[in-house]
């Protein structure tokens, strides 16, 4: 991922400890990860904690959906709405993730995703996360990246 240093650091310990091709392995989440208290740690960095967005972030990243709602709910703006839409897909609330959409538009961290369209992507998501469907795995793996990448850089 291309981060500020100071960023970088901040999230390197969750990054060693739950790489990026281990993260959100599920498209519909039904249990938090086991790593939610390295978030909990690494949250009291400066560089993190100074940024809701980046926080919103990184409890998508542990599966830990009502905390990321929370965050995302008080960012009004197309990021706290991209954040919170991504949150009520991975709850299996489609019909609210489209809402959220709606009310992003066309957010900059979505032209660094390749073939991308959220609407579609949240089509795809309700038709197929009960056959594990690989291909969106890595498409939401891409999303999240796109927009914490973002987010570290223009927050």
């Amino acid at each position: 991922m291309k981060l500020a240093d100071a960023v970088a650091a901040a999230v390197a310990p969750l990054l060693a400890e739950y790489p990026l091709e281990q993260a959100m392995p599920d498209l519909v989440v039904t249990a938090p990860s086991p790593h939610v208290g390295t978030v909990e740690r690494i949250l009291a960095e400066p560089a993190l904690a100074a940024n809701p967005a980046l926080c919103a972030g990184l409890w998508l990243y542990v599966d830990e959906l009502d905390r990321s709602h929370v965050i995302s709910q008080g960012i009004d703006d197309a990021t706290g709405s991209f954040w919170h839409g991504i949150m009520h897909r991975r709850e299996g609330d489609f019909s609210n993730s489209h809402y959220w959409f709606r009310r992003v538009g066309a957010h900059p961290a979505m032209r660094s995703i390749p073939g991308y369209d959220p609407h579609e992507f949240i089509a795809d998501v309700e038709r197929r996360y009960r056959q594990g469907a690989p291909d969106l795995v890595q498409m939401q793996r891409q999303e999240w990246v796109a927009l914490f990448e973002w987010c570290a850089a223009n927050e």
